[in-house]
């Protein structure tokens, strides 16, 4: 079983996602409310996107803009959980994503666990997490005794 994270926007959401593909590359997906058949959408809304999909080979990113009577779009008691395998590869992309965040929880770093961690939020509200990969050997050696 495959799980994915499903992201909430306020009208923010292609904007967002194709932010996410510029950094994260991978095939993105847009479809905008005012493509759904036989379904009325208040004219202020037509240009939001009711699904979002970005799939980057690995792993796939979906999202949508929520209306308000769909509830709140603030997110909380979760992070986008993204595994690099290089520590190159992790700069890059929080290089890229932290572009503009609104706050930076954790400045990226060694850990014990990870040659490079860290989590932020990024410039539309959503947290996120990065942690590089890292092999059994890596641990053993930078876990405390």
């Amino acid at each position: 079983m495959r799980i994915d994270v499903y992201l909430s926007f306020n009208g923010q959401c292609a904007e967002a996602f194709a932010f996410y593909q510029s950094v994260l590359g991978g095939e993105l997906m847009t479809f905008p409310f005012s493509a759904a058949p036989d379904m009325p959408v208040d004219p202020a809304l037509k240009d939001w996107v009711m699904h979002a999909t970005l799939n980057t080979g690995e792993g796939i990113i979906q999202g949508a803009d929520c209306p308000p009577e769909y509830g709140p779009s603030n997110p909380s008691g979760f992070c986008v959980s993204i595994q690099p395998h290089t520590v190159e590869e992790t700069q890059r992309i929080w290089d890229g994503l932290t572009k503009e965040a609104k706050a930076v929880n954790m400045p990226i770093a060694p850990t014990f666990w990870s040659p490079l961690f860290g989590m932020f939020i990024d410039k539309y509200g959503q947290p996120w997490m990065i942690n590089t990969v890292a092999d059994e050997a890596f641990v053993a050696a930078n876990t405390p005794q």
